[in-house]
């Protein structure tokens, strides 16, 4: 069983850099930014390599949980690491460490939450399980499928489209409150709420 006063790691994965900030492959980093302006945190450099805000998540009572929100700075493919050092320093145990990434296999705007699984060519999340084993909650936020013949990775590390944006305010604060769900209230509750 985890032990108790451990806090949640919420990683929003991305890559560092001005260029990337609006790229399908940085939503993890967005909905990260909308998480630390929910608890009134700033992201302070760590020296995991990281960026990260402590602080507590949710209301007062039982429901109230220490959560460590966090952003590799290193690139998308080496997040393990980062990942890794943070999980040792905070002393958390895997299951109460949470990745919120891109999907491609998902619809643009779509939502699905889960325990454990394999990355799907995610290299975030190849990255962290090499690292740690696959047994970390998921918060997958569907980007959907290249147009035509694009090739995936220039797809991934293009902004949202025009269309897509008119959403994505509306998607980022989605994907934050179902962070907050799992987080607060545990996966099944937070799938039943959220998966669509």
């Amino acid at each position: 069983m985890s032990d108790d006063t451990a806090p949640w790691l919420i990683v929003g994965l991305g890559n560092p850099g001005a260029e990337y900030a609006g790229n399908r492959h940085n939503i993890g980093f967005m909905v990260a930014d909308l998480l630390a302006e929910r608890i009134g945190g700033r992201f302070k450099a760590h020296k995991a390599r990281a960026q990260v805000v402590e602080g507590r998540m949710g209301p007062p009572g039982p429901l109230n949980r220490r959560v460590v929100i966090a952003k590799p700075m290193s690139f998308m493919n080496l997040s393990g690491g980062p990942v890794t050092a943070l999980r040792d320093f905070y002393k958390v145990p895997v299951e109460r460490i949470v990745a919120v990434h891109d999907e491609l296999d998902i619809d643009y705007a779509t939502l699905r939450l889960k325990l454990g699984g394999g990355d799907n060519g995610h290299n975030g999340l190849k990255s962290m399980t090499k690292a740690m084993g696959a047994e970390y909650h998921r918060v997958r936020c569907g980007i959907g499928r290249p147009p035509g013949r694009m090739q995936v990775a220039d797809f991934v590390l293009k902004d949202f489209s025009s269309t897509e944006r008119k959403e994505l305010d509306w998607f980022v604060d989605r994907s934050a409150d179902a962070v907050e769900c799992l987080v607060q209230e545990g996966l099944e509750r937070a799938q039943s709420a959220y998966n669509s």
